[in-house]
């Protein structure tokens, strides 16, 4: 199953867009395994806010 990834506004994806190379990198690796995986990836690339909310960890 493949998951998707709903952004909260444009800002923060143009906030994404403007990290270090390095950091950008990471981002995309790890949101590509989340999209095919899902969101909980594990410690130490996610960590579960609750209610269905995951932090990434870059």
């Amino acid at each position: 199953m493949a998951y998707s990834i709903i952004y909260y506004s444009q800002d923060v994806q143009e906030d994404i867009m403007n990290l270090p190379v390095t950091l950008q990198a990471r981002y995309i690796g790890l949101t590509d395994r989340m999209i095919e995986h899902g969101p909980n990836l594990g410690l130490p690339h996610t960590d579960a806010f609750g209610g269905g909310l995951f932090e990434l960890r870059i």
